[in-house]
């Protein structure tokens, strides 16, 4: 959500900006801009259209400089429209020159922001008491204005008397027409990295939200710390951080060489980034799975084993398809290592009254290791007296693994649609290690128990490799739900979250109205929906329950339903004219949600492209979500 990418060099650095832009895309966005200081002014353009388009404005414009900031919009506060598209100036009041910042006077001051301001209404104004006039409906807007009060010559300065003001969440990137070569960074709640240039381009600085940004330019990366400032120039960097007294400390951060994948970005002979994460699957597996050679609590980190065997329960905290993997997870670790597990919504759970309990072990799950809800719910969680923590997490240098004392780093590597696939099947895989950790822990699973174990994980690539090629008869269904306004998905037990994510994906990208119930729950409501208009998607493995979904599923054909059910090859239901099947190659035990969930990406992915949607950038939605 939101990107941003700034530089200090003696060279142009504009493409720099720019193609960091493109490598942010995935994060999801609705505008985009850069903002450079050139001819002893501040000079930028504005586009509501893809970066692609404001990199023709600035060729067009001949903007070029080797000082500059670029940003990605996610829009909250104000519609998505250029003049609420970041950068934002600040020309100081309109006192000052007599005419006010809209009417066009130079830019003293150039900001982006990532992150929401509580109190902007508060400042916005105390700004306006003091003549500053207001472009943008944006809260960012107040943060600049901030900034050109306080400033008096000296930048990092003007910064760092505005940042204690702000409440909410951010990561800023600012500069000035009067300090030529020098951009100023801060992060609280959002993230924010500095990158040091090397080689050719040693002396140069970079500010970015992601360290992809940044790939194929530096790989020498400190990760700002909150409450941070950071004071870019050419040649030379400094960390600033509050002390408990309120005053400004150097606080140095560690340089450490940090590889961002960047050919991850090509898609090579896929349609869409989402088509090739789903057919990365296999490989993503496999990477996860690279060097667990035995069952260990130690696979989550030193002194995991003193915390299993010390908790009493485990919370789960997650939002969107993350949960769905705890919810998965839940029922993973009540029925192999016999400790009672709850998920709750991160974005729920700190706005009410829990009861804590200390001897918990608190789970958070996110790809992106970024996710501000998740972050928050942990906090709390925290301060409720649980200390005992541990993630699942897609990135290894993310603010997730370093605020949990354990974690385990899936190895999905970079997942640039919006919509989470490989990201997904790869936390199931790691949430699964942890329910084996436990129950062998807590004496639950046996040497005899453990070999099998690990032999059907070490399957699953190739389990799944199978499933893929099922693509040719999904696509066929495609066609079919491409047509469709609503949808139904349906699955029991362990496979429930799976037809949650299931309806997660259709309406994600092709934008149809889908919802997941356990089949259970026909008859108490959803069924008064069935007609021969509503798909309804099953999801029927061949389980103890499978006979129980034999009968919900003749529920919905009694009523004229149209059913598309995903089955094994050997639950023996069969095609009928209102009943489509397609079968799998095998069914897979506990693991078998990892190999139901994949047709299911597939059905989304197809109908999204038979409807023409943006497949990869969903309209509304963001990758990467790091505001409340």
């Amino acid at each position: 959500m939101c990107g941003i990418v700034g530089a200090v060099s003696a060279n142009n650095i504009v493409p720099l900006l720019v193609e960091g832009l493109k490598r942010l895309e995935y994060r999801g966005y609705d505008s985009c801009g850069v903002a450079v200081h050139q001819g002893g002014g501040l000079r930028r353009a504005r586009s509501t259209a893809r970066v692609a388009e404001l990199q023709a404005q600035v060729d067009d414009e001949a903007i070029a400089a080797g000082t500059g900031i670029a940003h990605t919009r996610w829009a909250t506060h104000g519609e998505p429209a250029v003049r609420n598209a970041h950068p934002h100036f600040s020309s100081g009041p309109a006192a000052a020159g007599g005419a006010g910042a809209a009417a066009g006077r130079p830019g003293l001051v150039a900001l982006v922001h990532n992150g929401i301001i509580e109190n902007h209404d508060e400042l916005r104004a105390e700004l306006r008491a003091r003549g500053y006039v207001f472009e943008s409906q944006t809260d960012t807007e107040v943060i600049a204005h901030l900034v050109h009060q306080h400033y008096e010559g000296d930048l990092l300065d003007a910064v760092q008397q505005a940042v204690p003001r702000l409440r909410g969440a951010f990561a800023i990137a600012v500069f000035c027409r009067d300090e030529p070569q020098r951009v100023v960074g801060a992060r609280l709640g959002s993230p924010l990295v500095l990158g040091v240039g090397t080689g050719e381009r040693a002396g140069e600085h970079f500010l970015a939200s992601d360290p992809m940004a940044l790939a194929g330019v530096t790989d020498q990366i400190a990760y700002l710390e909150e409450g941070d400032v950071v004071d870019l120039q050419i040649g030379k960097h400094w960390v600033s951080a509050r002390d408990a007294e309120g005053r400004w400390k150097p606080a140095p951060r560690p340089v450490r060489t940090v590889q961002a994948h960047s050919g991850a970005a090509e898609l090579g002979p896929y349609r869409h980034y989402m088509q090739k994460e789903i057919f990365e699957q296999p490989k993503a597996i496999a990477d996860t799975l690279d060097g667990v050679h035995g069952i260990s609590p130690e696979l989550f980190g030193e002194g995991a084993y003193r915390v299993f065997k010390s908790i009493d329960r485990v919370l789960i905290l997650a939002c969107g398809t993350s949960s769905y993997a705890g919810l998965a997870a839940r029922q993973w670790i009540e029925s192999l290592a016999g400790i009672p597990a709850a998920v709750e919504i991160a974005s729920e759970y700190r706005y009410r009254d829990s009861v804590p309990d200390p001897r918990t072990l608190v789970v958070t799950i996110s790809q992106s290791g970024e996710t501000a809800d998740t972050l928050a719910a942990l906090k709390h969680a925290r301060a409720l007296g649980m200390p005992h923590t541990l993630t699942i997490c897609n990135v290894a240098t993310s603010a997730m693994v370093r605020e949990c004392a354990l974690s385990f780093v899936t190895r999905a590597g970079p997942e640039i649609g919006v919509a989470s696939t490989k990201a997904f099947t790869t936390q199931l895989v790691g949430l699964y290690l942890l329910a084996l950790a436990l129950a062998q822990v807590r004496g639950r699973l046996s040497p005899e128990q453990e070999t099998a174990e690990l032999r059907d994980l070490r399957h699953l690539p190739v389990a799944v490799q199978a499933v893929l090629a099922l693509e040719p008869q999904v696509i066929a269904w495609s066609e079919e739900f491409a047509r469709k306004e609503n949808a139904l998905f349906l699955g029991r037990g362990l496979h429930y979250p799976i037809a949650l994510e299931g309806a997660l994906k259709l309406k994600e990208i092709s934008y149809i109205h889908a919802e997941a119930y356990p089949a259970g729950e026909l008859k108490h409501g959803p069924l008064a929906l069935v007609t021969s208009a509503m798909p309804v998607v099953t999801v029927a493995p061949n389980d103890a329950l499978l006979e129980k979904l034999k009968s919900n599923l003749q529920e919905v054909r009694a009523r004229g339903g149209e059913l598309y059910v995903f089955a094994d090859s050997d639950t023996h239901i069969e095609s009928a004219p209102g009943l489509r099947v397609i079968r799998l190659p095998e069914h897979y035990g506990a693991l078998s949600p990892l190999l139901h969930v994949v047709p299911l990406q597939l059905l989304a992915y197809h109908t999204a492209c038979a409807r023409g949607t943006d497949v990869d950038k969903p309209r509304n939605l963001a990758k990467s979500v790091t505001v409340e």
